[in-house]
């Protein structure tokens, strides 16, 4: 890439072996292998994610996404056509905004039944594939905990609506510190924590903190343009407490690091940033992350592989500098890493 010219959305493709993309979690979240990107010497080394703690110490801040995911995904019939639906948002009093595929079979005015005897109507359309529902006075979120599965990324190429691994899947496509329901998708840099690494971070003095991002259509809408620039991020809702704005303006003026697990985290504590601090309370954000952009929050990024041509990638490319980032990629499927959401994670220093 030439300094100067206008980034394209083909310069962070790479090539990857369908093999390499996780199907299914590891046994145990912290035998997940860690990449180490240093960004000073310009160097990558191996480790493991259980050595994470290792890593930081007293007076360091980690900054988790405390977002929970919901069981959005679900499946209805119009008729004797079968919809699969993604509960995207509450988009009102007994009315939800979803995707759902295909979309010509939910049309304008049908009515959709769901398990429970449960019917909603199509009362509007939200863009392409979305649709607004209206349930009425029906209990959404408890049709989904009883009969919705995990909205597992497309790429997990397994059957979605399998009784079997459904248990499974909720719970390990979910952090072990999942607090606030609302997401859609995991923030996935924070699947490989459990409470013995958290505990080995907290006896090393790391002081752990929490935000929220509920991960939406944003994060993982498709770049559909030819030039970055032209892409548009869609909205999503975060959260940070007084307590937490404190402690990362307290770590920043001092000896400290802020540490983000995961690009939400990123794009929460920097959309955040206002008048030389963060600062506290609910937004929204539509913050786009590119080479170029001037972190003024975190120092440390623990974070997954992404996807080729993806938003995140081009956030991780802007963290770590865009040729040793695409090197660290291409290093990782030599390496056989395993990549996306059940894959392996990468701390960038």
């Amino acid at each position: 890439m030439t300094s100067g010219t206008p980034l394209r959305v083909s310069d962070f493709d790479y090539g990857l072996p369908p093999e390499l993309i996780a199907q299914h979690p590891l046994p145990h979240r912290d035998d997940s292998r860690m990449m180490i990107v240093d960004r000073k010497s310009g160097t990558v080394r191996h480790a493991l994610f259980r050595e994470f703690p290792g890593a930081l110490g007293a007076g360091d801040v980690l900054v988790l996404n405390d977002t929970r995911v919901m069981p959005a995904r679900l499946w209805g019939t119009s008729g004797e056509a079968k919809i699969e639906f993604l509960f995207v948002r509450e988009a009102g009093p007994g009315s939800w905004e979803v995707l759902c595929r295909p979309a010509r079979r939910a049309r304008q005015g049908r009515a959709i039944r769901f398990p429970g005897g449960i019917e909603a109507r199509v009362a509007g359309i939200a863009g392409e594939g979305r649709r607004i529902l209206d349930f009425g006075r029906a209990d959404v979120r408890a049709l989904l905990h009883e009969a919705g599965y995990a909205p597992l990324p497309p790429y997990i190429k397994r059957a979605k609506q399998d009784e079997r691994t459904r248990p499974r899947d909720i719970d390990r496509y979910q952090t072990v510190f999942a607090k606030k329901e609302g997401a859609i998708a995991a923030p996935t840099a924070g699947l490989h924590f459990t409470e013995g690494v958290l505990r080995a971070l907290t006896d090393r003095g790391v002081d752990i903190r929490r935000v929220t991002l509920d991960v939406g259509l944003a994060t993982f809408h498709p770049v559909r343009a030819e030039l970055v620039a032209d892409h548009r991020m869609l909205e999503e809702t975060y959260a940070v407490a007084p307590a937490v704005a404190r402690a990362v303006n307290a770590a920043r003026s001092g000896a400290g690091s802020i540490t983000a697990v995961g690009t939400t985290v990123v794009r929460t504590l920097e959309s955040a940033w206002r008048d030389g601090a963060v600062r506290p309370g609910r937004g929204a954000t539509s913050l786009f992350i590119t080479p170029g952009f001037e972190f003024r929050v975190v120092d440390r990024l623990l974070t997954n592989f992404h996807l080729p041509r993806s938003t995140l990638l081009m956030l991780v490319s802007a963290f770590a500098g865009y040729d040793l980032a695409m090197r660290a990629y291409r290093e990782a499927v030599r390496d056989r890493y395993r990549f996306f959401s059940y894959g392996d994670c990468m701390l960038i220093l």
